[in-house]
């Protein structure tokens, strides 16, 4: 018996001891008078059982039947083993069409072990709730994942995925799969993104050596800055650095689904390489992804700035490893263990110890600029050699010669010292 049963004989006991009255009893249990007096009756004939329900222990009329529990339990254990209850549930109704509730798909995993129910949370460090942007690309949270997403398909252990979500609608704007999360691969994501939606108001993003310089040197020094830095300051996007992973918890929390979802996803569909994964992403994840999880921004306009005609021109230029060269006497300089020599052709007047500004572009070309002009150059097979100077012998110098004996000063030195002794 539960302890509402339990309860509810002990004040039927007194009802029938006399003790209370049957309204006073009614009162007591939440019951009609009525239906008091015809559980006083069920406990004077059978006992205390009689407040059991009799449907206690049966299986539901509603359950699933068997064969059909057996089905979504086999499919369940060849194909979804690792699946959450939601995303099993999606999986099945999209590719078999067994249109059931998580939870019931849940009961079903608990059941077969495939899933085991996750421990209450414990309390953690209280953090401040900030509210979302209130438009679509006021702020984008960016960041990088590795992680083993193609499951060692295709020989690759590892692999980076980076990723931008907009703040203000919780969508998924971009995502690329990427050698590494170096300056070229970040420079070719934000350059596709900004030529495809336009710029951005914020970046938010953590402090790796990518985005950031964390030395104590650039702590003193202000004027610092990585090239991400350099690149936004010339587009007039202003970075945000994260100070802590919670601070960013949306593109966390991403990465979090994507490592669960976008990996099963992609066994499902096949993929083995990043080539094939950007096509999936870019037609039939992300949509997908957006219309289940996106939500409305509380304004509906869109803060992207589009290109201007000189910013687009020069967009080559500015997603480029940019760094500062003087020109030698000879009007050449090094640059990645290269020489490089300028021709007397130059649409700039060119001088001796000039800085000029050395960019390796996307495409691994590499371009020189002086006052916003390009500058002509030729590559060297080898380091210039100087000029030969000749060896020349140095003559002795002439030793000195002792003055005669009759000479003009010998004369009055000899007058001056024969008058000391007279």
């Amino acid at each position: 018996m539960s302890k509402k049963d339990i309860d509810r004989h002990d004040v039927l006991k007194r009802l029938i001891r006399k003790e209370i009255k049957r309204y006073h009893a009614s009162k007591l249990l939440k019951l009609t008078p009525r239906h008091v007096t015809r559980l006083k009756q069920a406990v004077i004939t059978s006992g205390a059982t009689a407040l059991i329900h009799k449907q206690r222990g049966q299986p539901s009329h509603n359950r699933l039947p068997e064969k059909e529990r057996a089905k979504i339990a086999c499919l369940l254990k060849e194909q979804y083993h690792d699946f959450g209850p939601t995303f099993a549930a999606e999986k099945l109704n999209e590719l078999h069409k067994i249109d059931h509730d998580p939870k019931t798909i849940r009961a079903i995993q608990i059941k077969e072990g495939l899933w085991k129910p996750r421990r209450s949370k414990t309390k953690d460090v209280h953090r401040s709730w900030r509210q979302r942007r209130s438009a679509f690309g006021e702020m984008i949270q960016f960041d990088g994942s590795y992680h083993d997403w193609f499951e060692g398909r295709g020989g690759v252990r590892e692999s980076c995925l980076l990723g931008s979500i907009d703040d203000a609608t919780g969508m998924i704007v971009e995502l690329e799969f990427a050698p590494h999360e170096g300056v070229f691969p970040v420079f070719a994501f934000w350059k596709a993104y900004i030529e495809k939606h336009g710029k951005p108001r914020q970046i938010y993003m953590d402090k790796f050596s990518t985005y950031k310089m964390n030395s104590h040197a650039a702590k003193d020094n202000p004027d610092l800055k990585t090239q991400f830095e350099r690149a936004m300051i010339e587009l007039h996007i202003e970075p945000l650095f994260a100070n802590s992973p919670q601070a960013k918890g949306r593109v966390e929390r991403l990465f979090d689904t994507l490592q669960d979802r976008l990996v099963k996803e992609m066994r499902l569909a096949g993929i083995s390489t990043a080539c094939e994964a950007n096509v999936f992403l870019k037609e039939k994840f992300i949509p997908s992804f957006n219309e289940k999880f996106a939500v409305e921004p509380a304004s509906s306009s869109d803060l992207h700035q589009p290109l201007t005609e000189k910013e687009r021109k020069s967009l080559a230029s500015i997603f480029s490893r940019q760094e500062k060269r003087t020109i030698q006497n000879d009007f050449t300089f090094s640059f990645q263990n290269q020489w490089y020599q300028l021709t007397s052709d130059q649409p700039a007047t060119v001088c001796k110890k000039d800085k000029v500004t050395v960019e390796e572009r996307l495409d691994h070309t590499i371009h020189i600029r002086l006052r916003g002009k390009e500058l002509n150059y030729a590559l060297l097979p080898e380091r210039p050699k100087k000029a030969a100077v000749p060896f020349v012998i140095a003559k002795s110098a002439p030793m000195p010669v002792k003055p005669r004996a009759n000479h003009p000063w010998r004369k009055r030195f000899n007058a001056d010292v024969l008058k000391s002794y007279s």
